[in-house]
Order: C-alpha cells, then structure tokens, then sequence
C-alpha cells in the first residue's frame, strides 16, 4: 500500500498520542484543525487546544459507534419532535444553509457524570477520554477497517433506520449510565459512508484513526487568528506545524489512503 509521507507521519504520530495537523481543503471550509485521538487527552492538552488553537473542541467518532451509543444527528432530533415543540423543526439546517457542504455533523453535547460543571479542563478532559472508551467498547468485536462497511447498503445505519430496524447493538453498554446531556463537549457524528458521503473533518479524522488501527474516537479543534478574526490560513497552520515538528496533513492525502487501504 502506497500512503503519503506526510499521512505516514500522521500515523505514526497518532499511535504515539501525538497531536497532529489537518487541513480540510480549499473549495471546503479552508480550516486546519488539531486532533488528537481522544483516549490521550489530558487536562493540559485541554489547555492547549483552547488557548493554541482556539476553535470548538469536538470529539469526531465513527457512524456505527454512534449508532450502537444511540447518537443521531442533532438535526434529526429536532426534525422529529413532537407537536408540543414542532416549532424547532423550523430551525435546522437546510439545503443551502452551509456554503462549505450540505449539512454539519453535530450530534449530542455531553458531560460525563462524574464531572462537577463539565467546562473545566480537567471535566472536558474526562468527558473527552470516557467517549473514546465508549467507542472502543461497542466496537470491539469488529476490526477496525471493516468499519468502512458501510459500503454495503444493507449495513448502513441510515439504511436500517429506514427499514424500521433496530440501531445495531452487541453489547449491553448503555451510554446515559456514563454521560448526561447537555453538556460541555460536542460529539460529532462521521458521515454514514465516510468518506465517500462526505469529506469535512469528522470524517478525515475518523478515517485518520481506522488507519492508525485506533479506536475511531478524534478530539478535533479549529486553529483561529485572533489577529484576523478568522481562521488561521493554510499556510500559517504549515509554518506552525514546522516550528513545532507536528505532522501536517492535507484532507485529499487521507481520502487517497484510505480508499487504497480500504477498498473493497
């Protein structure tokens, strides 16, 4: 198989519990995020995302994690409400409303139960490594890079839901028995097809961690210029990444290994 140096160096980062760089890309949202797998978040690296990167700190987890968990889209919540609360339908998201995709990724904000607010770093940080736990759990009994099966039509969580199926579930892990929402940290549901559905950095991050042979569970948080008001540029994410010897990596690198590696 034939990987970039630069996803190669991603990897192998990431193994470490390294923090690395992702640009999405130019006819995208233009942004760079950090991400980190979510089982090596610490309080300090809380910090560091907050104050070195400054965007929203999210946790990006696989489709059939989320499934399994019970965590749809928050769109789909709100679209299915009931009469007493049918006026927040009107809210969500529509065809056009995103300028850089058709929809956003946004699941659940939770706090762990064992968190006092949910906002301090030490809290996130709980929260963030217990979702990663949560994750790995529920899908334990299937090899990572067989998680790409959503190819096939028939195992796609959508197209279960569409059938009147039950969620897929082999364990008797309930998720509300850990976390409570609302909460402190959004969880971020990866596109039923990844990356052949769609390519933002929920699911460039997801697949980053199949890769890496990891549980598909990425903390992920935009860089922002507070010079700018903006988000830092591509270029400004490059020359940060030097200067701290992180692995850099381009959206379109990810796309191109992961389909040689997980093509059926």
């Amino acid at each position: 198989m034939n990987i970039p140096t630069s996803v190669q160096r991603g990897i192998e980062s990431i193994q470490r519990g390294e923090l690395v760089l992702l640009y999405d890309a130019e006819d995208r949202e233009g942004e760079t995020d950090f991400v980190l797998p979510a089982s090596f978040v610490t309080p300090q690296m809380v910090a560091h995302f907050r104050t070195e990167a400054g965007g929203l700190i999210c946790v990006a987890i696989h489709p059939l994690a989320a499934e399994r968990l019970g965590l749809p889209l928050m769109s789909e919540i709100l679209r299915n409400m009931n009469e007493t609360y049918s006026y927040l339908r009107r809210i969500v998201e529509e065809k056009g409303d995103l300028l850089y995709d058709k929809r956003s990724s946004f699941s659940l904000w939770v706090n762990h139960r064992d968190t006092f607010t949910g906002i301090t770093d030490r809290d996130r940080a709980l929260t963030i490594r217990k979702i990663g736990e949560a994750v790995e759990r529920v899908l334990n009994s299937k090899p990572l890079l067989s998680l790409s099966g959503s190819r096939e039509r028939g195992q796609s969580p959508r197209f279960r839901r569409q059938r009147g199926e039950a969620p897929l579930d082999d364990c008797s892990y309930n998720f509300y028995t850990e976390f409570r929402t609302p909460g402190h940290v959004s969880i971020l549901r990866a596109a039923d097809r990844l990356l052949d559905e769609r390519r933002g950095q929920t699911e460039l991050s997801v697949a980053l961690a199949m890769l890496a042979g990891m549980p598909p569970a990425m903390v992920i948080c935009e860089m922002l210029d507070s010079e700018s008001g903006g988000a830092v540029s591509k270029a400004q994410a490059k020359a940060y990444a030097s200067k701290h010897n992180l692995a850099f990596l381009e959206g379109k690198e990810i796309v191109e290994a992961f389909h040689a590696h997980c093509a059926p």
